[in-house]
């Protein structure tokens, strides 16, 4: 069985536009026969990395740092798939910064030049092969989400696995009952979730109609 793994780095947490976008994605996952787990950032209430790197030279593996990460390490570990998911702030929601800075006790300190850049990847016992992005934004244009974007890839390069897709939503604040592209976009959603853990990857289409325009650009962006 596929185990997944996904967090919710939004502030806002179950209530927010980006729960709304990743819940029928997750349900997807499930349909198709996943495990999936379910964290949120702001509840787990993670400290910053103090930058030590104690957990490459002293204790291997292990953070020093006893609050909410303790109990994800685990999980992170057994998971098949790594879902993030976070609104776009300037670029992430402190949260969220703070949970990926403290990743680093999964990856091997064993650094290896690729493609000209310094690469690291998770240790033996990290079973994560697939990472995804699911991400809202409240501005019009899809190119708001290119530094929050650029991000999840480097991360996925860093970590030497497959970056399986993102589940982009722009001017989320359009992703309403009342808007009849509302079903298409969170439809395409639940198919995109089942996909991945049926088929190991995303179409295109799909992640286009997730993307969509919900409305027409405002007078003042012209």
């Amino acid at each position: 069985m596929t185990k997944v793994v996904a967090i919710n780095g939004s502030p806002n947490m179950d209530k927010g536009r980006t729960a709304k976008l990743m819940t029928p994605f997750l349900d997807g996952m499930r349909k198709a026969g996943a495990s999936v787990e379910l964290f949120y950032a702001k509840r787990l209430d993670v400290k910053p990395c103090t930058g030590e790197l104690h957990c490459w030279n002293k204790k291997p593996g292990q953070c020093y740092i006893d609050d909410g990460m303790q109990s994800l390490y685990p999980k992170l570990r057994e998971a098949d798939i790594l879902v993030l998911a976070t609104p776009v702030y300037v670029p992430l929601p402190g949260e969220m910064q703070n949970l990926i800075n403290r990743i680093v006790p999964l990856m091997d300190p064993a650094l290896k030049n690729r493609n000209r850049r310094t690469r690291a990847r998770f240790r033996s016992d990290v079973k994560i092969r697939k990472f995804v992005l699911v991400s809202t934004s409240g501005w019009w244009e899809i190119g708001n989400f290119g530094t929050v974007l650029r991000i999840a890839k480097e991360l996925a390069e860093d970590f030497s696995v497959e970056f399986a897709g993102a589940l982009l939503r722009p001017h989320s604040s359009w992703l309403t009952e009342d808007n009849p592209k509302t079903k298409k976009v969170l439809e395409a959603a639940r198919q995109a979730g089942y996909q991945l853990v049926a088929k190991g990857k995303i179409s295109k289409d799909l992640l286009t109609v997730i993307s969509q325009p919900l409305t027409s650009k405002p007078k003042w962006w012209h």
